[in-house]
C-alpha cells in the first residue's frame, strides 16, 4: 500500500531522515519537530485515601486540550485532606505483564467491580464537551460517593478466597473501528476485566506492536481495567486490523478494529480526538510535570548524514539543551543502530560531557552501516535525532578483490561442532566471487587456522572437529580470479559445549581457558538404545547436515555417536566417522557426490558398546536446497534531497530467506557503478546519499541469501538529484490590516518550507466566534490570491471572526495554520495610519542589508508621508528596540549599515501621517549579518558597441531560479527603457538609451536561492562616466602604449618609433613628414610588427632637409590613431649632433677602446686601484699606463684580466698626485683615456682615503695608565695627510702639556694626564673625509670615569712603588767555587729610594762584619762581601736581603770550597751563562742572580719571586763524570754571555748554548752590567795559548790528582778567582772559551 500513493504529496523532509518503513520515516520526523511527553499514571485506593484522574474539558470547535492533572487526597468521609504527588513510573510505561505476586493479584481485584463502573464512566468523561457548574458538581458528588463503595468492597473482598474471583478475560467496551485523515491521531481504546490481571498486547496485521521499536509513534497505555492504543500522525500504512489480545492463567481473549485513514481533501473534522498536543510545529511545546519540574529539551549541532571507510575512526554527536539546568540532574543518554540499543565495547564508545552526546566508533566495519538514533530521556519525556551512517570497503590488497564479508555469527553451537554464518559484501571487485573461506582462532589465543580446504559458495558453513570446553572465534574471507578480500569482523567468542551445560553456565562463552566438562560417576555400562528424530536440516552440494535427539534409554553414561549411509537403492551401509565417534547431536558430512542420493542413519555408542542404528532418513539428494533469489522487479527513484534520492523496488518474487538487498549508482551513461550500501536492507525502499546535485542517477538492485546474490535488476530511469517538491507549510503570523464596518483586510507570513516549487497562491478561511465558541470554516476566496494581504469581504460588524491560511504550489495544497487571535469586525477610526506589512530582507552583507516593506492598507486620516524603522538584537528584550533613522522616510525601502558581522538582528517600520505615528509592523524573522560564500555584487560592463549593461551572476542556482530585477525595488516585468537577457547563471539588464530617466537604484534578486542578491546605485555622475566610455568603443581609437619617439642607434643610425597597445592583422600605418607621405627606400627603412604593435622607420643620418615633422597614421577598422613628432631648432641640432657622435663612437669601438674609462676606487685595505674597462683587444694588443707624461715601467703593479686594467697604489701620499694615462694600441687603431689626479680630483681621492679609514675606525674605548686615562680608537690604516680632531663637550680641545693626542701605529689616542672632574664628558674624534666626516664618541662620566680615575690611581701609585722599592742590580753568581786558602770578594749593586738596608745571611742567618767576613756597603750604591782566606767551613748558601718601605728583595749564591789545587799561572778561567771559559788576566765581578719581593703587587710590574732556600739544587748537585776520557774543546764566542730568565726554575730546560751543569756564575738579571771588554793587551795575552794547549794541560793536572771516576764527579758549578787585584776586569767578548761536553769545572791555573 505504501506504494500508491505518489511521493510528492508527503513532506520531503520526512522521507529524507527515515530509511526502514513509513511508520519510522514519520516517527523520525514528529520526534525532530516536537518534543512530544509521555506519561502514565496509575492510581490504587488504599486506607481511604485515593487519586483523581485527567479530566479532558476542551473549548468548544477547538482542538481539545489535555486539563491540568489535580491529585486530591481524601480520609475516608470524603473530605480534602490535601495533595498526593504521584509516583513516577517512567514516561514510556504501559502494562505488558501479569502480576508479579498473588498478594498483588489479590489487592487489585479486591476492588474490581466498582473500580469497573467508575473507570467506564471516566472513559465516557474524556469527551469533549461543555458542562454546567451544576453538572460538574453533580458528577464530583458521584466520585465521591463510588470511592466510598469502593473502599468498603475492598474490605469486603479482602475476606473472600481468591480463587473464587478467578475469571477469564472478558472485554467490558471492544475498541472501534476507526476512519481518521492523514496526519491525524487516533486513539483506540477498551476496557477489560478479568482475573488474574489480564496481560494485554496489541497487534497490527497479527504483528505485536513494540512501542520502544518505533518510540513517539505508538504509545501503549494501561489504567486500571482501561487499555488504550495511541497512533501518533497516522499515514496510509496505518490503514489496518489491529487486535487487543488479553491473556491470563484462566484463559485467552481478543477483539478486533480496524482503522483506515483517507487522504486530506478538505476540512479537519474536529471532533475526532487529538490525545496529545503536537504543539513545536507551531513554535511552542507542553511539557510534562513530573515531580513538579517540567524539562524541556531541544538537540541542536545534529550529526547529519556520515560517511566512513572500514579501518577507520568516526565520531559525532549532538549538544544538547535541557532547561531548567539542573547539575544534580543529568539525562538518560542511548544510542541505537536500526533500532538496536547500543552498548559501550571495543568497537563503539560513547561519551557525555554534560551539553554534548559523543559516538565515537573505532575501526569501522560494514557492520557499523546503519541508522543511527540518539534518544535523550528525561523524567518529562525524551527527544530523539536520527541520521545514516555509510561505511565504504577499504582499498583491496590485490586490486580487483573483493569486499570483506559481514556480520559474521555462530549459531547451534554444540560440543564439537557450530555453523558459521555471514553475509555477502556488496563489492565483488569487478569478477564473480568463487567462494569463501572461513577460519577460526581459538580464544586466547592468536592462531587463525582455514577450516575449508576449497571454497564455499554459500554463506553458511559447518565447523567441526572442535574441542569441547574451547572458545572459538570466526572469521571470514571472500576470493575471486584476482585475489583474496580483507577478513571480516570477527565474530562473538562462542564454547563448544553441549547447549544443556550452556543453559547452564550462562549463554556467553569464557574469553580464556578452557570449560571442564563434568559428567556424573558411571555405574554398570547399559548399551545405549536408538537416536530419536533423524533428520537432514541443511542440504547443499558442499556438505549435507544430519540432527537427531539423543535416546531416552541412554543409561548413567553419556553416548557419543557413530554416522552411517548408503547410496539410495542400495542397503550398504558406511560408516563415516569411523575413527572417532562425535558427541554432537549435528554432524556434517562432507565429500558426497553432486546430483546422487544418500541414506543416512546414526548409532549410539558407550563403554558398554554400540546400539542398534536410528530410522534411516528419506533419500537426499546433493545440492542446493536453497536457490539464489530472483531479481528484484521495477526500480523507481523519487527525488529527495540536493543529495539524496529515494530508490524503491519490487521485491524479489519467491525468495526463501531472503537477507536483503544492494543498491548501486551510477551516473547516467557513464556505466560506473557504486555501492549505495554495504550492509543489506530488507525493506524495498532506500535513500541513497552522497549524490551529486543535478548530476543524472541510474539505479540498478540485487536481492541476497545464504545461497547468493541474485542478478541485477533491471536499471531505473534516470533522474536528476534536487529537492523533492511537496506541499508547503502553513503560514503563520496572521494579522489584521485594516477593518471596516463589513470587511478586514488581513496579512501574513510566507511558510517557511514551501516545498521545493513556488508558491502559486493562498486560501483564506474564516469562522464566526460566538460566546467563545468558534463556528464552522467557511472559504474567503475561491481563487488563489497571490499576495500575502487578502480583503475578507461580506462580514458581519461588531462580529468575532478567526482566520486561517493555506498555501498552495504545484504539489498541492497544503495544510492550514493555526487558527488567528480573535479579531473583531468593527471600522478603524484611529487618526495614524495601520501597521506596514510584508517586510523582506534582500542584499545580506557582513555589515549592511537592505529592508523592503508595503505601505499600511489603512492610511489614517491622512495620507502617509513617511516611515520608520526599528532594529533591535535578535536575543535582546523588547525594550531594546531603537530607531535607525531619526528623519522619516518616503520610500519603502531602506539600506541599513554599521551592522555587527555575525550578529543576529529583526526589524519593524512605523508609518506615520500628519497625526503621528502609527503601530508598527510585526518583527522579521531574525537575520545574521554574514556575507555569505560566494556572494557576487552587480557589474556594470560596456561592450565594444558602446552598449551598457548592468550584469549579476549566481553560483548557486537551482533549476526553478529566477532572475528578478527591479528599479527602486520595483520590479521591472516588461521594463520600456531596458532588455532583460538571462543565459545559465548570468542575467544581463541592457540600457537602450541610457538618460537621466534611468537614474535610480537597480537590484537583482533570485528565487530558490538562500538569498542571493545585489543592488547598483546609477547616479548622474557614474552615468556621465559610463556615457563618455559609450563613446569611446562607439567611435573608437587604436590605444598606444607610447607615443612616436626618436633613438639613435650605433653607427648614428636614427630610429622613430611606437607601439600601440593592440592592433589587428588588418592594421595600416601611413609615414608622413612635413604633410608629404613617405615610402620606403635608400633613405627610408619601415618596419611593422602586428604581433606586438611596434611602428618602426630608420635613417642612417640626419641631413639639414631631415628638420621638420614626423608623423605615424594608424587605421584598424573603425579605430584610428596619429601620433607626431616636431625635430626643428635646437632639438633638431642636437639630435643630428649626437648622431655624428654616435657614428664616431662606433668607428672608435673597431679597434681596441675603452668600455668604461679610467676611473679609482679605494680598497677596505686603503689601497688606490686606477682602473679601467676594455674591450676589442687582441694578443699583440698593447696597455700603456702614463704620469705625468712619463711611463709607468712594467715594475709597477699592472694587472689585466677579463678586461679589466687595473693599477694599484699604496700608501699614497702627495707624491702620488698626478695626471694618469692609458694608451691601448694596435694595428686597428688606438685610444685614450685620461685621469686627472691633481688639485681638487687628489684632494677627492684622499677625501676617499681618509673615509674608508674613518668607516674603519673602531668605536673609542677608554684605558687607564699611570700618567693618566687614554681614549683611544684603531683605524685599519693611517695616513699623515688624514685630518683628526678631538671634541670635548662638542668643543675641540686645545691641546697642553697635560692633554696630548698622538698616533702609535694605526692607533690614534688623547692622552689626560693627572684628570680632575673638569675632564668629564663626552669626548669625539672626528675623521675629516670633505663631506659630512665620521664622528666616534665616548662618554667620560659617571661610572665610566670613576673606574677609570680610581684605575689611573691604582697604577700611579703601583708605578711609584716599582720605581723607589729596593733592588739587588746584579753581581752575584748563583754558585762560587773556590781553592782552600784563596779568598773571595763578591761586589753587587744596590738601588732604592730610601736607601734601603743591607743584610747579608749565611744559610739563613743573619752575619756579621768580622775579620773573616767583611761586608761593607759604600754610597747607598754598592754592597761588597769579602772571605779572607777561605776554608771549607765557609762552603754553603749566602744571601743578601735589601729592605726599603716599597719592597724588598735578596739574592743568593752558594760557596763550594775544594781543596787547593796546582796554580797554573796569574790567568783567569771564567765560565759566562753559555757554560764556555773565558779567559782573563783577572775574575770579573760577577752578576748576582737577584729575587725581588716586592711590598706591593702590581699587574704593571710582575712579582718577583724569591728563589726556594735550598742548599743542594737539582742542577748544582749532580756529579761531573770523569774526565780521563774526554778532551776538552775550546770554542770562541762572539755573543755575549747568555743569561737565564729571572723566573725560570732549576728544572727549566736549558737555553741553547747553557749547560744544565754551570760551573760559573751566571746572570739571572738582564739588567745586569756585562763583562768589561779588554784592552788590546789584554786580548793578545788572552789569545797567547791555543785551545790544543788549554786541553792538554787540563788532561795532564787531572792525571796527575789520580782522581777516580766517582771522585772527579765535581759538584754542579765552581768558580775559582784569584784575588791578586782588589779590581776584577771582565773579558772581551772575542775571548776564548773553554767548553766541554761533560767538564763543567774551571780551574784558574798561572802560566808556566
Amino acid at each position: 500500500m505504501s506504494g500508491s500513493i505518489p511521493f510528492y504529496q508527503k513532506h520531503h523532509r520526512h522521507y529524507d531522515r527515515g530509511y526502514r518503513s513509513r511508520e519510522t520515516q514519520s516517527a523520525i520526523s514528529q520526534y525532530q519537530q516536537s518534543s512530544s511527553t509521555y506519561s502514565s499514571h496509575s492510581s490504587k485506593s488504599s486506607k481511604g485515601i485515593r487519586a483523581a484522574t485527567y479530566t479532558a474539558l476542551g473549548e468548544g470547535g477547538l482542538s481539545p486540550q489535555r486539563a491540568k492533572p489535580t491529585y486530591l487526597a481524601m480520609d475516608k468521609e470524603n473530605q480534602i485532606i490535601g495533595y498526593v504527588v504521584p509516583i513516577f513510573r517512567g514516561s514510556h510505561e504501559f502494562q505488558s505483564g501479569l502480576s508479579d505476586t498473588e498478594e498483588a493479584r489479590a489487592k487489585e481485584s479486591a476492588g474490581y467491580l466498582a473500580r469497573r463502573d467508575l473507570f467506564a464512566s471516566g472513559v465516557e468523561s474524556e469527551r469533549i464537551e461543555h458542562k454546567s457548574h451544576r453538572t460538574v458538581m453533580r458528577e464530583s458528588a458521584e466520585r465521591i460517593s463510588l470511592s466510598k463503595r469502593i473502599h468498603e468492597n475492598e474490605e469486603y473482598h479482602k475476606r473472600l478466597n481468591e480463587d473464587s474471583l478467578m475469571h477469564t478475560p472478558e472485554f467490558v467496551i471492544k475498541p472501534r473501528s476507526h476512519t481518521v485523515w492523514e496526519k491525524q491521531c487516533v486513539r483506540l481504546h477498551c476496557t477489560i476485566s478479568g482475573w488474574p490481571e489480564p496481560r494485554v498486547v496489541w497487534y497490527k496485521n497479527n504483528v505485536s506492536i513494540d512501542p520502544m521499536a518505533k518510540p513517539g509513534k505508538y504509545k501503549v497505555e494501561s489504567s486500571y481495567s482501561v487499555h488504550s492504543l495511541e497512533i501518533d500522525k497516522c499515514d496510509f500504512d496505518d490503514t489496518a486490523q489491529y487486535r487487543v489480545s488479553a491473556m491470563n492463567s484462566k484463559g485467552e481473549t481478543s477483539a478486533f478494529a480496524s482503522v483506515v485513514v483517507k487522504r486530506f481533501k478538505g476540512e479537519v473534522d474536529e471532533s475526532l480526538p487529538s490525545p496529545r498536543l503536537q504543539s513545536r510545529h507551531f513554535g511552542f511545546k507542553v511539557p510534562c510535570l513530573e515531580y513538579g519540574v517540567k524539562f524541556e529539551t531541544h538537540i541542536v549541532e545534529k550529526f547529519g548524514v556520515s560517511f566512513g571507510r572500514e579501518g577507520e575512526t568516526l565520531s559525532f554527536g549532538c549538544s544538547v539543551i535541557i532547561y531548567p539546568a539542573l547539575q544534580r540532574f543529568q539525562p538518560e543518554i542511548e544510542w541505537y543502530r536500526d533500532d538496536k540499543l547500543l552498548v559501550p565495547s571495543k568497537w563503539v564508545q560513547m561519551h557525555w560531557s554534560g551539553d554534548r552526546a559523543t559516538l565515537t566508533l573505532s575501526h569501522l566495519n560494514k557492520e557499523d552501516e546503519g541508522l543511527y538514533t540518539l534518544r535523550v530521556i528525561t523524567k518529562s519525556g525524551f527527544e530523539t535525532h536520527s541520521a545514516y551512517v555509510f561505511v565504504r570497503d577499504a582499498d583491496a590488497e590485490v586490486a580487483g578483490a573483493p569486499g570483506a564479508p559481514l556480520d559474521v555469527q555462530s549459531l547451534d553451537a554444540n560440543k564439537d561442532y557450530v555453523i558459521v554464518t555471514w553475509k555477502q559484501p556488496a563489492v565483488d571487485g569487478g569478477s564473480p566471487i568463487l567462494g569463501y573461506f572461513v577460519d577460526r582462532c581459538e580464544v586466547g589465543t592468536t592462531h587463525w587456522s582455514q577450516c575449508n580446504d576449497t571454497p564455499v559458495k554459500f554463506a553458511r558453513f559447518p565447523v567441526t572437529g572442535l574441542v569441547e570446553g574451547r572458545s572459538y572465534v570466526f572469521r571470514v574471507r571472500a576470493v575471486n580470479k584476482a585475489g583474496m578480500s580483507h577478513p571480516s569482523r570477527v565474530s562473538e567468542p562462542v564454547a563448544a559445549m553441549d547447549p544443556a551445560d550452556r543453559t547452564r553456565k550462562g549463554p556467553s562463552a569464557p574469553w580464556t581457558g578452557q570449560i571442564i566438562v563434568t559428567e556424573e560417576e558411571p555405574v554398570e555400562g547399559v548399551v545405549p538404545g536408538r537416536p530419536r528424530d533423524l533428520s537432514v536440516i541443511e542440504a547443499t552440494k558442499n556438505y549435507v547436515v544430519l540432527s537427531w535427539k539423543p535416546p531416552g534409554d541412554k543409561g548413567h553414561e553419556g553416548v557419543m555417536y557413530y554416522v552411517e549411509k548408503c547410496v539410495s537403492g542400495t542397503d550398504s551401509w558406511q560408516r563415516v566417522n569411523t575413527e572417532i565417534p562425535v558427541k554432537s547431536p549435528r554432524f556434517a558430512l562432507f565429500d558426497l557426490a553432486e546430483g546422487k542420493s544418500y541414506r543416512f542413519r546414526v548409532r549410539c555408542c558407550n563403554s558398554a558398546g554400540v546400539g542398534e542404528p536410528s530410522e534411516p532418513t528419506e533419500a537426499t539428494t546433493v545440492g542446493d536446497k536453497l536457490d539464489i533469489p530472483s531479481a528484484p522487479g521495477r526500480v523507481v527513484p523519487t527525488r529527495n534531497t540536493d543529495t539524496s534520492v529515494v530508490v524503491s523496488w519490487e521485491a524479489s518474487r519467491g525468495a526463501k530467506e531472503l537477507v536483503g538487498y544492494y543498491i548501486e549508482s551510477s551516473i547516467a551513461g557513464s556505466n560506473s557503478w557504486e555501492p549505495c550500501n554495504n550492509k543489506p536492507v530488507k525493506c524495498t525502499r532506500f535513500i541513497c546519499h552522497g549524490l551529486t546535485t543535478y548530476e543524472s542517477y541510474v539505479f540498478r538492485v540485487r536481492a541476497v541469501n545464504a545461497a547468493g546474490i541474485s542478478e541485477f535488476s533491471q536499471e531505473s530511469e534516470a533522474i536528476k538529484v534536487k529537492a523533492a517538491i511537496a506541499s508547503p507549510t502553513p503560514p503563520y503570523g496572521i494579522t489584521v490590516l485594516e477593518c471596516v464596518r463589513d470587511s478586514m483586510v488581513l496579512a501574513w507570513k510566507q511558510p517557511t518550507f514551501i516545498g521545493g516549487a513556488d508558491i502559486t497562491g493562498y486560501f483564506v478561511d474564516y469562522r464566526e466566534v460566538i460566546g467563545g465558541v468558534p463556528g464552522k470554516w467557511h472559504e474567503a476566496n475561491i481563487k488563489a490570491v497571490s499576495d500575502r494581504a487578502y480583503r475578507v469581504s461580506e462580514l458581519k460588524e461588531n462580529m468575532l471572526y478567526q482566520f486561517q491560511v493555506r498555501a498552495a504550489n504545484m504539489a498541492g495544497v497544503g495544510i492550514p495554520s493555526l487558527p488567528s487571535e480573535t479579531f473583531k469586525c468593527e471600522e478603524w477610526t484611529i487618526a495614524v495610519p495601520g501597521p506596514p506589512h510584508d517586510l523582506q530582507v534582500q542584499e545580506v552583507r557582513k555589515d549592511s542589508l537592505v529592508l523592503l516593506w508595503k505601505a499600511p492598507v489603512y492610511q489614517g486620516r491622512d495620507p502617509v508621508n513617511g516611515y520608520y524603522i526599528d532594529i533591535k538584537e535578535a536575543d535582546a528584550d523588547f525594550e531594546m528596540w531603537r530607531g535607525v533613522n531619526e528623519k522619516a522616510t518616503d520610500k519603502t525601502f531602506m539600506k541599513i549599515k554599521d551592522l555587527k558581522e555575525g550578529e543576529s538582528y529583526v526589524f519593524r517600520v512605523r508609518a506615520q501621517n500628519k497625526a503621528g505615528v502609527g503601530k508598527a509592523s510585526d518583527p522579521t524573522e531574525p537575520v545574521d549579518a554574514v556575507t555569505k560564500p560566494g556572494t557576487a555584487e552587480i557589474v556594470v560592463n560596456v561592450d565594444d558597441d558602446g552598449v551598457i549593461s548592468l550584469n549579476f551572476e549566481c553560483s548557486n542556482l537551482t533549476a526553478d531560479s529566477k532572475f528578478v530585477w527591479s528599479k527602486n525595488y520595483m520590479e521591472m516585468t516588461e521594463p520600456e527603457r531596458m532588455t532583460l537577457e538571462t543565459k545559465g547563471s548570468k542575467s544581463k539588464a541592457i540600457f537602450k538609451t541610457p538618460s537621466e530617466e534611468d537614474l535610480g537604484i537597480y537590484s537583482c534578486f533570485v528565487t530558490h536561492t538562500d538569498g542571493a542578491s545585489a543592488s547598483y546605485t546609477l547616479s548622474e555622475e557614474t552615468l556621465k562616466d559610463l556615457l563618455k566610455i559609450s563613446h569611446e568603443h562607439k567611435f573608437p581609437i587604436i590605444p598606444l602604449k607610447t607615443e612616436l619617439a626618436v633613438e639613435l642607434l650605433e653607427k648614428g643610425r636614427v630610429r622613430f618609433w611606437l607601439q600601440a597597445e593592440k592592433i589587428s592583422a588588418n592594421g595600416k600605418v601611413e609615414y608622413v613628414f612635413n604633410d608629404n607621405v613617405i615610402h620606403q627606400g635608400e633613405k627610408y627603412k619601415m618596419n611593422f610588427d602586428k604581433n606586438t604593435g611596434v611602428i618602426e622607420m630608420f635613417m642612417e643620418s640626419l641631413g639639414k632637409e631631415d628638420e621638420g615633422t614626423f608623423t605615424f597614421q594608424l587605421q584598424d577598422g573603425k579605430a584610428t590613431n596619429q601620433s607626431s613628432l616636431v625635430l626643428i631648432g635646437d632639438v633638431f641640432k642636437q639630435l643630428q649632433k649626437e648622431s655624428e657622435f654616435q657614428k664616431k663612437e662606433w668607428i672608435r669601438k673597431q679597434g681596441p677602446h675603452f668600455v668604461e674609462y679610467l676611473g679609482y676606487e679605494v680598497t677596505p685595505e686603503c689601497c688606490v686601484r686606477l682602473k679601467c674597462k676594455v674591450a676589442n683587444m687582441k694578443k699583440d694588443s698593447v696597455a700603456l699606463w702614463y704620469k705625468d707624461g712619463r711611463e709607468i715601467k712594467v715594475n709597477e703593479k699592472l694587472d689585466f684580466s677579463e678586461g679589466v686594467l687595473t693599477l694599484e697604489i699604496t700608501q699614497i701620499s702627495k707624491k702620488d698626485a698626478g695626471i694618469y694615462e692609458v694608451v691601448l694600441k694596435d694595428d686597428r687603431g688606438k685610444d685614450t683615456s685620461t685621469l686627472n689626479l691633481t688639485d681638487q680630483g687628489f684632494k677627492d681621492l684622499m677625501n676617499q682615503v681618509f673615509s674608508v679609514i674613518a668607516n674603519s675606525s673602531t668605536p673609542l674605548k677608554i684605558q687607564s695608565t699611570e700618567e693618566g686615562i687614554r681614549l683611544y680608537s684603531f683605524v685599519s690604516y693611517y695616513n699623515d695627510e688624514l685630518h683628526v680632531t678631538w671634541h670635548h663637550k662638542d668643543a675641540a680641545i686645545a691641546f697642553t702639556e697635560r692633554i696630548k693626542s698622538g698616533v702609535v701605529g694605526e692607533q690614534l689616542w688623547l692622552q689626560i694626564s693627572e684628570p680632575t672632574e673638569k675632564d668629564k664628558g663626552k669626548y669625539a674624534i672626528e675623521f675629516f673625509d670633505g663631506k659630512g666626516g665620521l664622528r666616534r664618541t665616548v662618554e667620560l662620566a659617571g661610572q665610566a670615569f670613576d673606574d677609570a680615575f680610581a684605575e689611573f690611581q691604582r697604577l700611579k701609585a703601583a708605578a711609584i712603588a716599582e720605581r723607589n722599592r729596593a733592588r739587588v742590580a746584579g753581581g752575584l753568581p748563583d754558585v762560587v767555587t773556590i781553592q782552600e786558602g784563596k779568598s773571595l770578594n763578591l761586589t753587587c749593586n744596590i738601588s732604592g729610594d730610601p736607601v734601603p738596608e743591607v743584610t747579608w745571611l749565611k744559610n739563613e742567618r743573619e752575619m756579621v762584619s768580622n775579620d773573616h767576613y767583611i761586608l761593607k756597603f759604600e754610597s747607598g750604591k754598592f754592597a761588597s762581601f769579602t772571605i779572607t782566606s777561605v776554608n771549607t767551613s765557609d762552603s754553603g748558601k749566602y744571601s743578601i736581603l735589601v729592605k726599603n718601605k716599597y719592597g724588598t728583595e735578596s739574592g743568593d749564591f752558594t760557596l763550594n770550597v775544594i781543596e787547593s789545587m796546582v796554580d797554573f799561572g796569574v790567568m783567569s778561567y771564567l765560565a759566562d751563562a753559555d757554560g764556555n771559559v773565558i779567559v782573563g788576566p783577572t775574575t770579573p765581578v760577577p752578576t748576582p742572580s737577584t729575587r725581588s719581593v716586592p711590598t706591593t703587587p702590581s699587574p704593571a710590574a710582575p712579582t718577583l719571586t724569591s728563589t726556594p732556600a735550598n742548599t743542594n739544587p737539582q742542577n748544582k748537585t749532580r756529579a761531573t763524570p770523569a774526565l780521563k776520557n774526554q778532551t776538552p774543546r775550546i770554542e770562541r764566542s762572539s755573543s755575549p754571555p747568555a743569561q737565564i730568565p729571572i723566573n725560570q726554575s732549576p728544572g727549566s730546560p736549558t737555553p741553547q748554548n747553557q749547560t744544565s751543569d754551570t760551573l760559573i756564575p751566571s746572570t739571572s738579571n738582564t739588567s745586569a752590567p756585562q763583562p768589561s771588554t779588554p784592552t788590546s793587551g789584554e786580548k793578545s795575552a788572552s789569545t797567547s795559548m791555543d785551545n790544543e794547549k788549554i786541553t792538554a794541560m787540563l788532561k795532564d793536572y787531572v792525571d796527575n790528582l789520580g782522581l777516580s771516576t766517582s771522585e772527579t764527579e765535581l759538584v754542579d758549578a765552581m768558580h775559582l778567582t784569584e784575588l791578586e787585584d782588589t779590581t776584577s776586569s771582565e773579558p772581551d767578548d772575542s775571548t776564548p772559551a773553554l767548553e766541554t761536553e761533560n767538564l763543567e769545572n774551571v780551574c784558574e791555573t798561572k802560566d808556566d
